[in-house]
């Protein structure tokens, strides 16, 4: 979604009083997926910041070498690699001391995940972990991904999109095989931990993935979370870096795009399903937001392999 990446250039998102850094995905171009693969130098100086900062994408990393600490919402992770991070969109985190990570970065916005949004719940458990240590077998099969991901994202050959999106999925699934973190570090690190407003802000995301919250609006989210419209404004934006009405407006859009690539329903019937009585304002919002038509996301979404078989044919 257009608000969670940027062109080359644009600079980050100047924090508000008390807020830290909120950083958004860079992408080549604007037709270019919400997604990116390499090593700490080909992603980008900002991947080994050294201040607190959020995300409004996904990172997954893979520590192959470094020493000094991993800091994700105020809980420590010694760097000892082999090891895997999963930092979510809105978490706050920094690296510190020692001489850095190195390894390779996998970084994705939440609508990079259409094609399969169940992977958004595993993701949601391994964020709430957020920290492992590798065996060597886990070792070399998340590296192998990393390696793969990598090299697909640098090539972006026929088909490259769809092969991204497969490999993403594999990888996301393997990472929730690893046996998770222990000691008081990781405790520290869940919900209850960082008290109430961490608790409202994460059933305030649970609640918006529902498609029967699609075209809620703050305060009738408020109302079913039991809470104010103010203190649930202040909760999800302590949480995530962003006000909810946003949140709201992106979980609309991924439902919208999961329909259209995934169902036979109109542009129209899409339209209604997440509360819009007017198809054109739909199609309107949907650009806005997404900066392509429904038609023109359905179709793209549609041929996903017809470039695979295309370029095979031509072999």
């Amino acid at each position: 979604m257009r608000r969670t990446t940027v062109l080359p250039g644009v600079p980050s998102l100047p924090p508000g009083a008390g807020e830290v850094a909120l950083h958004r995905l860079e992408v080549a171009g604007p037709d270019d997926p919400p997604f990116a693969a390499g090593t700490f130098e080909e992603v980008g100086p900002l991947s080994r910041w050294d201040q607190p900062h959020r995300h409004t994408f996904y990172e997954m990393v893979h520590v192959t070498a470094g020493s000094g600490v991993h800091v994700v919402d105020l809980a420590r992770w010694p760097l000892r690699p082999p090891q895997l991070a999963v930092v979510l969109p809105g978490q706050v985190h920094h690296w510190e001391g020692g001489r850095g990570p190195e390894g390779s970065l996998v970084l994705f916005t939440e609508d990079f995940l259409v094609d399969h949004p169940g992977d958004r719940e595993v993701l949601r458990r391994l964020g709430a972990r957020c920290w492992f240590a590798l065996e060597p077998e886990h070792d070399r099969a998340i590296g192998s991904l990393f390696a793969e991901l990598a090299a697909e994202y640098r090539q972006r050959a026929a088909g490259h999109e769809s092969v991204l999106r497969s490999l993403l999925h594999v990888l996301v699934l393997r990472a929730a095989r690893i046996p998770g973190p222990t000691g008081s570090a990781g405790r520290a690190a869940g919900p209850r931990a960082r008290g109430r407003a961490a608790a409202v802000a994460e059933a305030f995301t649970e609640l918006i993935a529902r498609s029967e919250a699609a075209g809620w609006s703050v305060r009738q989210c408020a109302d079913r979370l039991g809470v104010t419209p103010g203190y649930l404004t202040q909760a999800v934006r302590a949480a995530t870096g962003r006000p909810p009405g946003r949140l709201l407006i992106e979980a609309r859009v991924y439902q919208a795009q999961q329909m259209l690539a995934h169902t036979r329903l109109s542009v129209r019937q899409v339209a209604a399903r997440i509360g819009f009585s007017d198809p054109a304002y739909f199609g309107r919002f949907f650009r806005r937001e997404t900066g392509s038509s429904p038609g023109a996301f359905r179709n793209h979404h549609s041929r996903h392999h017809q470039s695979l078989e295309a370029s095979s044919g031509h072999a």
